[in-house]
């Protein structure tokens, strides 16, 4: 680290490792395809690193990285810069204490950013903590000034935002803060999806528990995220030990292979004792068989 004018920045050398880390952690983790994302980090007021256009963040190299100033004049490098990296130069503009921004196209939270469906539901303690609500920026064509312009309404009241019909952005005080919040809004996204659209159930935290977590967040250091709507009474309140909506499961004997029906008299099997189990455990049982017998013939093991 290097102290500049009272802040401290990563040097050149620690940016361009953090963001080749991050590239590879993004592409491991299906954040981005192809080409795909961008990243950028501070090393000084107005100097950023930031990555190539057309190269796979989980193939680079630190000569393929480019320096650039506040304007978007390329200092370093050998390679072009993203056009994106407007978005990068417009986060810094807006608030001069981010340090670093990241943008990629993960699944889940795209899909959200697809459907112009914002991430704001305060079902998940952590995410209200340190997250905050997630808004959908207006469509923006990639590449061109209506992008920044798109995101600049949020860069200090949120830590982060869904591009519509793009992808997502955050950004932070460091550039692994950037980075573990875009994790946790595809985290967010993929619970509130699960949730919402799997299960079809949702225990939404009242405004009282949300309250207690946003002191919480303001005690970790942060100010920015929104608070996302709430419910007027609680409706977590009391321990289930068995879902109201579920009946008992009705006894089922287990067919033996070759039996037309359970009832179908066959030989008995050598050493086998004649099984009896409620459905929801006959298919776990099921289940747990084929896994095992396709895990054997993965590994060739008998």
């Amino acid at each position: 680290m290097v102290m500049l004018q009272g802040v401290k920045y990563m040097t050149d050398f620690e940016a361009k490792k953090a963001i080749l880390d991050i590239g590879k952690r993004m592409y491991d983790k299906g954040f981005v395809a192809a080409n795909d994302g961008n990243i950028s980090c501070k090393t000084g007021p107005n100097t950023i690193w930031t990555t190539p256009t057309g190269v796979s963040k989980g193939f680079m190299t630190q000569d393929m990285l480019v320096k650039m100033d506040l304007e978007g004049k390329v200092l370093m490098g050998k390679l072009k810069p993203s056009s994106e990296v407007k978005m990068h130069l417009r986060v810094y503009k807006e608030n001069p204490e981010l340090q670093a921004v990241t943008h990629a196209h993960p699944p889940v939270a795209t899909s959200f950013a697809i459907a112009g469906i914002s991430l704001d539901s305060a079902i998940l303690t952590e995410a209200v903590m340190g997250l905050g609500s997630i808004p959908v920026a207006k469509y923006a064509t990639p590449g061109t000034q209506e992008v920044p312009d798109s995101i600049a309404p949020f860069v200090n009241s949120h830590n982060g935002v869904l591009l519509a019909n793009h992808g997502a952005l955050t950004w932070g005080k460091d550039i692994y803060q950037a980075f573990y919040r875009l994790e946790s809004i595809e985290y967010y996204a993929t619970i509130l999806m699960y949730t919402g659209n799997v299960i079809g159930r949702q225990n939404v935290l009242s405004c009282s528990q949300v309250s207690k977590l946003l002191d919480i967040r303001k005690k970790l250091g942060v100010t920015s995220g929104g608070i996302p709507p709430c419910a007027a009474c609680e409706t977590n309140n009391r321990d289930i030990v068995t879902s109201d909506d579920v009946r008992p499961a009705e006894p089922v004997e287990l067919m033996r292979i070759g039996a037309s029906k359970p009832d179908e008299e066959l030989p008995p099997l050598k050493g086998v004792t004649p099984i009896v189990k409620p459905k929801d455990e006959l298919m776990t049982e099921v289940v747990r068989r084929v896994i095992e017998e396709l895990r054997q013939e993965e590994t060739g093991w008998n």
